[in-house]
């Protein structure tokens, strides 16, 4: 009894622990696009502490810095899980609670995974709750204490893929955008990320994405590498050497395209760590987390 009087005050502990700071707000208050009726079998579900699944009314969920403590740059973080589900704590919550810590208010996009069961076009669902996100922080910047001149965007894994596509493909609207609010990034957070649909590819985020028999054109088309251009926001990169899911070619390979195109960009890579470590490199005694805090104070984005 004892033991497990124990285990539920530990779980309620770590439930308040990664509360949201306020309510969630949802993308799309008048109707989701590019949207058909969920079945009756996909319900949003969270398991295990951590993963997020079926999502289907995608949302902004913000946590910010204590009062006083907030210097008007915001960012938008996108978890990973291979486009079929969120690490929506390890990936998100601590995230925003870190970033919180150095005056940062933080978004975590509780985005939608393509599926054929509730998308019309499943390849831009997640853009589309991206794209509205870094829109939404816009429109409410003088409401949430935000600077509308200092909005980033954070991904791990395939939210990396996720956020190096909006960093990308933002010229090309997938949302209505009657007032062109900038949907482009002003910086670029990418942890492991998934960048290439091509060589390097981790097959399943690319399944997901597009399907098992994608042309060559969407390939093209989502491995972001072959999107860089001058414009593209600065960058942050981390990865390790012996990721075997994601491999480190990814990250080479968009760094290669960021210095090519004279874009800033800063890129730690660690001889080992695996993959999906979240704010912790366990095989690494460097916190990749204090150098992210260098690049933001060095571009003016933290003090």
């Amino acid at each position: 009894m004892k033991k497990l009087l124990a285990a539920l005050m530990l779980f309620t502990s770590s439930t308040v622990s990664f509360a949201q700071q306020a309510e969630p707000v949802n993308l799309y208050p008048n109707g989701v696009p590019n949207s058909k009726p969920a079945p009756g079998v996909y319900r949003e579900k969270f398991e295990n502490g951590d993963w997020m699944s079926l999502v289907s009314v995608p949302q902004l969920i913000p946590f910010f810095p204590a009062k006083g403590k907030a210097n008007g740059t915001a960012i938008v973080i996108c978890p990973g899980g291979g486009y079929a589900g969120l690490s929506l704590v390890k990936e998100g919550y601590k995230i925003a609670e870190k970033l919180n810590e150095i005056g940062v208010t933080a978004f975590v996009l509780k985005y939608r995974l393509p599926s054929d069961h509730i998308m019309v076009d499943k390849t831009i669902g997640p853009l589309q709750d991206a794209q509205r996100a870094i829109q939404i922080v816009r429109q409410n910047a003088a409401k949430w204490g935000v600077d509308a001149a200092k909005v980033g965007i954070m991904g791990f894994s395939a939210g990396g893929h996720l956020a190096s596509t909006e960093g990308t493909h933002y010229a090309k609207a997938v949302i209505a955008n009657p007032n062109n609010i900038s949907l482009r990034p002003d910086f670029m957070m990418l942890m492991y990320p998934v960048i290439s649909f091509g060589e390097y590819a981790h097959v399943g985020s690319r399944e997901n994405l597009i399907g098992k028999s994608p042309s060559q054109e969407q390939i093209d088309l989502y491995s972001n590498e072959k999107q860089v251009t001058k414009d593209t926001p600065p960058t942050f990169i981390i990865h390790a050497q012996d990721d075997d899911v994601v491999p480190i070619e990814n990250t080479l390979m968009f760094y290669d395209a960021l210095n090519k195109a004279k874009v800033k960009a800063e890129m730690h890579v660690y001889q080992s760590g695996g993959h999906g470590f979240g704010l912790n490199n366990p095989r690494s005694h460097e916190d990749w987390f204090i150098s992210l805090t260098g690049w933001l104070q060095a571009n003016g984005w933290a003090k």
